[in-house]
């Protein structure tokens, strides 16, 4: 059994669809204009519970989350380093406000400790985009297990059948996350 792991988050991936789960959870019906589903603006990542619910007993090679580049006076980011993760953020899209570059960064990030790490161990990514074929395909090339981590309405359905495992966030919603009013 592998003892070792590599944690990859697409927080916006976990984020978003947290926050739906919360508005499901608690029976938020109300929308915003431009969401396809409603959000609980309350609900929040507890970056440590997260980090320890995901790490699951394994020592951890390096827990890496990434998204986009937030507020000067955004606090997101400093308690996720505080809690142990590497943070990587890239700014969204001047013109449409779109997210850039997380998805190949994470992608990146993986693939280089894929290959630099002297031996094989368990991959756990935290999203559920089939753009992360490829880093599965390695993974799987170079002997590593592969977890998939999400929320059920989130996870590609291809992506889940690739990996070793799929692990998802639902039943673990209330520690992993808390609610700020």
């Amino acid at each position: 059994m592998m003892d070792e792991c590599l944690i990859l988050v697409d927080n916006s991936n976990v984020f978003i669809e947290g926050r739906k789960f919360a508005a499901r959870h608690r029976g938020v019906l109300r929308k915003p204009a431009d969401q396809y589903d409603p959000v609980d603006w309350s609900w929040r990542i507890d970056f440590g519970s997260l980090l320890k619910q995901v790490a699951n007993g394994h020592r951890i090679i390096k827990a890496i989350l990434v998204g986009s580049t937030p507020p000067p006076n955004d606090s997101l980011w400093r308690a996720a380093e505080s809690q142990g993760f590497e943070v990587i953020t890239h700014e969204r899209s001047h013109s449409t406000g779109e997210e850039k570059a997380v998805d190949t960064e994470l992608l990146a990030s993986g693939l280089e400790i894929l290959y630099e790490h002297p031996r094989p161990a368990i991959m756990k990514l935290l999203s559920g985009d089939r753009d992360f074929m490829p880093l599965i395909k390695r993974a799987y090339k170079k002997g590593w297990e592969t977890e998939l981590w999400g929320f059920s309405a989130s996870i590609s359905n291809e992506l889940s059948q690739a990996v070793s495992r799929v692990q998802l966030l639902d039943s673990m919603f209330d520690k992993i996350g808390k609610y700020e009013n």
